[in-house]
């Protein structure tokens, strides 16, 4: 029972950095209808860019000293998000904005060439560098209380009550406010929704940000929780946790917000569960395999909603 319990515990906990990750493909698709598979890449920005920005505050790296006070992990944490906003809000407007109206092939040959260019821009040693990077010690790997042998980390709690506040106010930003109602009248109609006053352009570049610094966080929290060395930035394992984050959305039903939040949560649980009772040699195909069985008997996605298209 105690294995179950850490196995659920910490299935939960990753789950919620797919989830942020997952939302920012989600948002993404719901306004444009296209995959931006240079997500992932923003995602590992998060990662490197913490770094950068702990080192430029004077936080050392893991095992030189000793953990720093709790409010510069959020110090870096803003930081990044509004680094990593800037840079989507970027790539929107250079590679994205003029195929607005071009094929959507051409678009996806674009995102492509977008991710490509950010791993190998980070390997240069004028970035990030080809090697990987020891992260900082931003939360003390501590435990914050243990119960039935079950034991609760302070690096669970922050990654957990983070991620929960985030959702929360991308939930209150969407549903409760005009920016959010625009965002839904694009998703639902670009051309009806400026023919209501709504700048469309404003909308999606606002909707890349917000999706930036959401893989931004994620970045950070990837970091505080698996602490050690992060690998650079072309490395394959920031691929494979793009891809497992565009299943949590595909799986919870991709344009819906709180689909990609419970697919990331049954993305990290499957992963987790699956590692412990089965074998961890095989941690990617378990993913892969939910997202074949939702293909072939969901293919909406468990909060999707099936649409019909004339021929």
């Amino acid at each position: 029972m105690t294995e179950f319990l850490q196995t659920l515990t910490d299935g939960v906990t990753v789950g919620m950095l797919y989830a942020l990750i997952a939302l920012g493909y989600t948002m993404v698709y719901g306004i444009l209808k296209f995959i931006n598979f240079a997500h992932s890449d923003v995602f590992a920005l998060g990662v490197h860019l913490s770094i950068v920005i702990a080192s430029v505050l004077g936080i050392k790296a893991l095992g030189v000293t000793e953990a720093a006070p709790w409010y510069m992990g959020g110090l870096v944490l803003v930081l990044v998000m509004a680094a990593c906003g800037a840079i989507g809000f970027v790539i929107e407007r250079l590679a994205y904005r003029p195929l607005r109206s071009a094929p959507r092939l051409n678009v996806l040959i674009t995102a492509i060439g977008v991710s490509l260019l950010l791993q190998n821009a980070g390997q240069l040693p004028a970035i990030f560098g080809p090697y990987p990077k020891p992260w900082p010690q931003l939360v003390p790997n501590e435990v914050l209380f243990e119960t039935g042998g079950v034991k609760f980390r302070l690096v669970h709690g922050a990654v957990l009550g983070t991620a929960v506040a985030l959702m929360v106010g991308l939930n209150a930003l969407i549903f409760r406010t005009k920016v959010g109602a625009a965002m839904r009248a694009v998703s639902f109609s670009p051309r009806h929704a400026s023919l209501m006053g709504i700048n469309v352009d404003r909308i999606i570049s606002f909707t890349f940000v917000v999706g930036s610094m959401l893989a931004a966080a994620g970045g950070f929290l990837y970091g505080v929780y698996y602490e050690g060395q992060m690998k650079q930035s072309a490395d394959s394992v920031w691929v494979m946790l793009g891809l497992r984050a565009f299943v949590a959305a595909v799986v919870g039903g991709i344009g819906n917000v709180r689909g990609a939040v419970l697919g990331g949560l049954l993305i990290g649980l499957i992963e987790f569960f699956g590692v412990q009772y089965l074998s961890d040699q095989y941690r990617d195909a378990y993913v892969f395999a939910i997202l074949i069985l939702v293909l072939l008997f969901k293919p909406e996605g468990v909060l999707g909603k099936a649409v019909t298209e004339k021929v």
